[in-house]
């Protein structure tokens, strides 16, 4: 069990969720937290993964880091989103058991699920069927951490619990546009779309110099910001989004992600999840401290025929609620003030139509999410405003 003098290492602690983790331990009194940089350490090196946990030797760690993107960095860019992210988790979960890392909560997405499984989407739908093309490369990066988890758990009796996100916003978002997600992506777009039909020149310079788009940032001419920006859809009053804004979208606010993940870690067993009691005494405890041998039977929950067939342990985090990529762009189009138009190009691909999760087995687990998408887009709008300043 984690007390608040527990090491705590999250890997990816800079990033949209990280932060949000960060945070909501701190706000809970666990100071004893660690994370570093990309420059400073490199999750897909493993030498430096290993004297990562060799010097800092952390009880928990929390592995939120990965390389991520959108539906065009996706398709661009594939071989590169399943050989960083299987490194990462590699480097991660195997160096965690090395050093007998106590409990592990590692983070998915729920992009793991077949393109066509039925809605809403349980833990069990999981590969019943082929992948959404578009993100298949980092969908099978994730399920392979969370496959990682769970058999490590039931070979070696750790505490490592797989978590699926649905699609996050929030806090330090990416709002790049060459691989942001859809809501932060589609709200930058109306937002200089509106600046370009307000001629309002100083503030597009700020934006372009926080996050440049292709290299062009704030000193570039008019002629050249304006020529960059149409090829991602934005002109003067006027926006184009991929796709035919029909597929629907579940959004989930970043720090309530947080706060599920954080509940998960302190509060809820490998035993919980698969609802046998009897494993976490006979089995859980026995390498909780690094002091199994790989080369027994000992804390071996995989060599247990009663335990029968024991997948699917992951946990959906997410509302239970939807709305279509049109309806969300309504949403950002009131909450950002933009008075012009919003097209959808249908000659670019939507990506899965539909990703709604199952969300009962975190509601048994004593977790429910209060914040909802009207009240969280205009939180993000704010955010990004204040980050401009």
């Amino acid at each position: 069990m984690l007390d608040k003098s527990s090491k705590i290492f999250i890997a990816g602690h800079r990033g949209l969720v990280g932060s949000a983790i960060w945070n909501n331990l701190k706000a809970r009194g666990y100071n004893n937290l660690v994370g570093r940089g990309h420059k400073e350490l490199d999750l897909t090196d493993q030498y430096a993964v290993r004297k990562f946990f060799d010097d800092e030797k952390p009880d928990a760690v929390v592995l939120a880091a990965a390389h991520v993107g959108g539906i065009m960095a996706n398709s661009l860019y594939r071989a590169d989103f399943i050989m960083e992210n299987m490194k990462i988790q590699c480097n991660v979960i195997g160096e965690a058991y090395k050093h007998g890392v106590q409990k592990l909560l590692f983070l998915g997405s729920t992009c793991i699920y077949p393109k066509n499984a039925p809605q809403p989407m349980t833990e069990d739908c999981l590969l019943t069927s082929p992948l959404e093309y578009t993100n298949e490369e980092y969908a099978i990066a994730k399920i392979a951490g969370l496959k990682m988890c769970e058999s490590y758990n039931l070979q070696y009796g750790t505490n490592y619990i797989a978590v699926m996100p649905t699609n996050l916003y929030g806090p330090n978002d990416n709002f790049h546009l060459e691989n942001s997600h859809v809501m932060p992506a589609m709200m930058r777009k109306i937002y200089l779309a509106k600046l370009l039909n307000d001629n309002n020149w100083d503030a597009i310079r700020v934006d372009m110099n926080k996050r440049p788009v292709e290299g062009v940032d704030g000193s570039a001419s008019e002629e050249d910001i304006k020529k960059v920006l149409a090829k991602y859809g934005i002109e003067t009053n006027k926006v184009t989004l991929w796709g035919t804004g029909t597929p629907l979208r579940e959004f989930l606010w970043s720090e309530e992600m947080a706060d599920a993940s954080v509940h998960v870690l302190l509060n809820v067993n490998f035993s919980d999840i698969i609802g046998i009691e009897k494993y976490s005494s006979v089995h859980l405890g026995a390498s909780a401290s690094g002091s199994t041998d790989r080369n027994t039977n000992a804390g071996r929950g995989g060599a247990i025929p009663s335990l029968g067939e024991i997948r699917n342990c992951h946990i959906n985090v997410g509302t239970g609620k939807e709305l279509t990529i049109k309806e969300l762009s309504q949403l950002i189009v009131k909450t950002v003030g933009f008075t012009g138009e919003v097209f959808f190009d249908s000659t670019k691909p939507d990506g899965t139509m539909r990703k709604l999760i199952d969300v009962s087995k975190l509601h048994s687990l004593g977790w429910h999410h209060k914040i909802e998408i009207d009240e969280g887009v205009q939180r993000l709008f704010d955010w990004y405003q204040e980050s401009l300043r």
